[in-house]
């Protein structure tokens, strides 16, 4: 049995499970993060799974997502990749909440999502040393190349258009994973994709594959194809999420 509940953390509303009877035991916890016009809610059969493994789960919704969402559709599509930024940034009060409710059992904490979450996870594993392991579901770690083709936040004309864009972009770079491979690659991390995945290529991942494996960086990297999916979560993605955490974290 698990308990599962929305609450205020970290200055917004968490959607929050973890085993039934353990709210205040320390347990390994798992922050997860959702998909882009999605929300913790709809991604809750990740908190399920995850508590009945044991875990505790902490899922945010993103800035203009959930109860964060103020109904401007539009203007969200172009603020995408302001959004993912904003998204690992808050990661740093999050897991500062996490600690001062005494939530988290020797330090095991993880990071994972699908989508725009596994775009987020893979940023926050090269800032946070801290993270013992992360999950990538349909997610990509170079933000600055992907943000030209998906979701751009305008298509520039004119060299002010270009310099505005660059802008836009530029805080993504400290963040995105191509100078960075080391920093993913001593602590175990599980890559996922459909083959065929219509919004976030599966070339992102299989990048991210070839570039740890050149550098010899691949010994901890759990790397899963989906023949003929696109860009959705399966059952089988599920479960290899919940065995990935049960294993390594």
């Amino acid at each position: 049995m698990i308990a599962i509940e929305t609450r205020q953390l970290a200055g917004g509303v968490v959607l929050h499970a973890f085993p039934e009877g353990k709210r205040a035991v320390p347990l390994p916890c798992v922050v997860f993060y959702h998909g882009f016009t999605s929300s913790s809610l709809v991604y809750s059969y990740f908190a399920v799974a995850l508590a009945q493994a044991g875990f505790r789960v902490v899922m945010p919704d993103a800035p203009e997502h959930g109860d964060r969402f103020g109904g401007d559709s539009q203007g969200r599509i172009r603020r995408f990749w302001q959004i993912l930024h904003q998204n690992m940034q808050e990661f740093t009060t999050l897991r500062a909440a996490i600690q001062a409710e005494n939530w988290l059992l020797d330090g095991r904490l993880a990071v994972g999502g699908a989508s725009m979450g596994g775009m987020t996870a893979l940023g926050i594993m090269t800032r946070h040393r801290e993270v013992k392991c992360g999950a990538s579901l349909m997610g990509s770690g170079y933000f600055t190349g992907l943000a030209r083709t998906l979701f751009p936040p305008l298509s520039p004309q004119n060299p002010a258009q270009q310099a505005e864009f660059d802008n836009i972009i530029a805080p993504l770079r400290e963040w995105e994973v191509t100078h960075q491979l080391e920093r993913l690659a001593d602590r175990p991390l599980l890559l996922w994709h459909g083959q065929e995945d219509d919004v976030v290529p599966a070339i992102e991942t299989f990048r991210l594959q070839q570039a740890l494996a050149a550098a010899k960086l691949d010994k901890h990297v759990t790397c899963l194809w989906a023949a003929g999916v696109r860009h959705r979560i399966t059952p089988e993605a599920l479960s290899a999420t919940v065995a990935f955490f049960r294993q390594y974290l």
